[in-house]
């Protein structure tokens, strides 16, 4: 069985995650997307809405897992059997961070790493950009799938009426 994971923090998951893990989900017979669990750093979603949200954006997709990790994502991979990481690619930029990382990742325990570009629609989507809007009252409907806009939306109600 071909096997490959997608990781990330999804905080939220947005189009452009969903634009990527769907492409993905097309050349494996499995692919676990991973949220990392990052013990420093506080998100907007706990790890847990993190993944149900992440399960309803993927429900189309049968081959697609929803899962956490912590610690090194290689040896995760190691762990459950994983050659292949599957990374979105927005911009430049980011090709200059991951492409360290795979080299890394491959070095440390032979995981391959598939860069996947995401759409031109999409391509300009962050997690980071896709919270700021959120705050300030503004529509991001169009960027993340229909089960996050909801729970975007009633965290800022939530936190005006705090």
């Amino acid at each position: 069985m071909r096997r490959a994971v997608c990781p990330g923090s999804f905080d939220p998951v947005t189009n452009g995650h969903v634009d990527v893990i769907g492409r993905a989900s097309a050349l494996y017979d499995e692919l676990v997307v991973a949220v990392l669990v990052n013990p420093g750093k506080a998100g907007l979603f706990d790890v847990e809405e993190r993944m149900a949200l992440l399960r309803e954006a993927t429900a189309e997709l049968p081959n697609v897992v929803v899962t956490s990790f912590s610690g090194l994502l290689v040896h995760w991979c190691q762990r459950n059997d994983v050659p292949v990481v599957v990374k979105g690619l927005r911009a430049v930029g980011d090709f200059e961070y991951e492409l360290q990382m795979a080299q890394m990742n491959r070095e440390l325990a032979g995981v391959e790493t598939l860069f996947v570009p995401t759409a031109p629609q999409v391509g300009h989507l962050s997690s980071s950009l896709v919270k700021q809007i959120a705050a300030f009252g503004g529509d991001v409907s169009h960027l993340v799938p229909p089960a996050v806009n909801a729970r975007l939306v009633q965290k800022r109600t939530e936190k005006e009426s705090s």
